[in-house]
């Protein structure tokens, strides 16, 4: 059954549609059950660029101290999160800001396993994946976010628009994100394509198994 979200929006241009750019922070994989989201921001684009005078970004305490490791972001590991905010007090801030929404994602398959495990009441319309609109679009790698963002020229507009941010921290990748999908729409289509094309492009299926894993260049550093 299609959502409404994509009923009313897909032969629109997909600028036009409720597009929200998302990304988590997590304690990894590793942790099988015990799987944290540690920071999450969300950024919906407006015609067809970040709004960050909107932007939503927090911390969440995982009620636990979190191990160092070359994953875990900056600033986000030992007891740094302790007094943050509680998950159960974000997740209908979320779900305000993204049910019925198309989250855009790098890789987005990770981030929504991972939130929807967490916050089951967040029910999206489509995930759209510039990770995989990357990789059909440009064929060298490597695709990770920054890499990508840097070779787009995007570095300093993304510093810019997250002020005090920086990559591998929520804020800074969900506003790249935002920036590198509109690049990589200008550069995949001579006119602005409808919504339902860059789906058809760049979707990801929102009930499925989860992401296989990221492997060549682009697995040391995916965002």
């Amino acid at each position: 059954m299609v959502h409404p979200t994509i009923q009313t929006w897909s032969a629109r241009p997909w600028h036009a549609a409720p597009l929200v750019a998302i990304d988590l922070e997590g304690s990894g994989a590793q942790d099988g059950a015990q799987e944290a989201i540690l920071e999450i921001a969300a950024v919906r684009l407006l015609h067809g660029a970040p709004d960050t005078a909107t932007a939503y970004t927090t911390l969440i305490d995982p009620g636990r101290p979190i191990a160092p490791r070359p994953w875990i972001s900056p600033g986000l590991a030992g007891d740094a999160l302790r007094g943050a905010r509680a998950l159960a007090a974000v997740e209908p801030e979320l779900a305000a800001r993204l049910n019925d929404r198309i989250l855009v994602g790098h890789n987005i398959g990770v981030d929504w396993r991972l939130l929807h495990r967490r916050c089951p009441t967040i029910a999206p319309a489509a995930l759209l994946d510039t990770y995989k609109l990357a990789r059909s679009l440009i064929s060298a790698g490597p695709h990770s976010l920054s890499s990508l963002i840097n070779a787009l020229d995007l570095t300093a507009t993304a510093n810019a628009a997250a002020p005090g941010g920086r990559p591998h921290r929520a804020l800074w990748d969900t506003t790249a994100t935002a920036l590198l999908l509109s690049a990589l729409v200008a550069r995949g289509w001579p006119s602005e394509p409808t919504l339902s094309t860059v789906l058809a492009a760049a979707g990801q299926p929102l009930h499925s198994q989860p992401s296989a894993a990221v492997t060549g260049p682009d697995a040391a550093t995916l965002f």
